[in-house]
């Protein structure tokens, strides 16, 4: 989705994962496994690094705008377009 000052993506996350990557769509968010268990913040702070790492940008570049405590979250990537995030993110996909 745009935003004025980048993109909000919709992310489905599943924690304690074997490893960490993109496993496709959960109906319209993105489906992302994570390695981190769901403890204290582990899983959020995985998934902002490697958002960040995916996507080429700072982590300072991506806020958790919703769903701290839940599967279902939204984040927020400042400075890139959504077609920058779709791309970025298919690249990378294996």
């Amino acid at each position: 989705m745009p935003t004025p000052a980048g993109a909000r993506i919709r992310i489905h996350v599943q924690p304690r994962a074997s490893r960490t990557g993109i496993a496709g769509l959960h109906g319209d968010a993105l489906k992302v496994r994570l390695a981190a268990p769901p403890v204290d913040g582990a899983a959020n702070d995985a998934l902002v690094r490697f958002l960040a790492e995916r996507l080429g940008v700072a982590q300072s570049a991506l806020t958790l705008e919703c769903g701290r405590a839940a599967r279902a979250k939204m984040v927020h990537v400042a400075g890139v377009t959504p077609a920058e995030v779709a791309r970025r993110l298919a690249q990378g996909r294996r």
